[in-house]
C-alpha cells in the first residue's frame, strides 16, 4: 500500500455514512476533533519510539500516518500538496530550509 492508496481510501470513506465508517465518523467530529486524534496517535508513536517497542512502534506509526491523511481531508489539503512540498525541498539542506522559514 502507498500514501496515494490510503489517502484515496481515506477520501472514499469521507463520503460514507458516519455510524458505519470510523473514518466519517471522525471527519463528522469536525476538523479540530481530527487534528486532536492526531496528535493523540503522534505521541503514543513517540512513547512507543523512547521504549524501543519496534512493533507498537510500527503499529503506531501506521496510525500516525492514517490520521495524518484524515487531518488533511478534514482541511481540504490533498496529499500531492504535500507531496509538491516535500519535492519543493528536495535538494535543500534541512537547516538552511529551516533557517528559511524563521524569517
Amino acid at each position: 500500500m502507498t500514501l496515494e492508496d490510503l489517502a484515496a481510501i481515506v477520501a472514499a470513506r469521507a463520503q460514507a455514512d458516519p455510524d458505519s465508517s470510523w473514518t466519517a465518523k471522525l471527519l463528522a467530529k469536525g476538523p479540530e476533533k481530527c487534528a486532536e486524534k492526531f496528535g493523540e496517535e503522534a505521541v503514543e508513536a513517540i512513547i512507543e519510539a523512547i521504549r524501543d517497542d519496534k512493533p507498537r512502534l510500527t503499529s503506531e506509526a501506521a496510525d500516525v500516518l492514517f490520521h495524518l491523511l484524515v487531518m488533511l481531508q478534514s482541511r481540504n489539503v490533498p496529499l500531492s500538496d504535500v507531496m509538491d512540498e516535500l519535492a519543493r525541498r528536495q535538494g535543500t539542506s534541512g537547516l538552511a530550509e529551516k533557517a528559511s522559514r524563521s524569517q
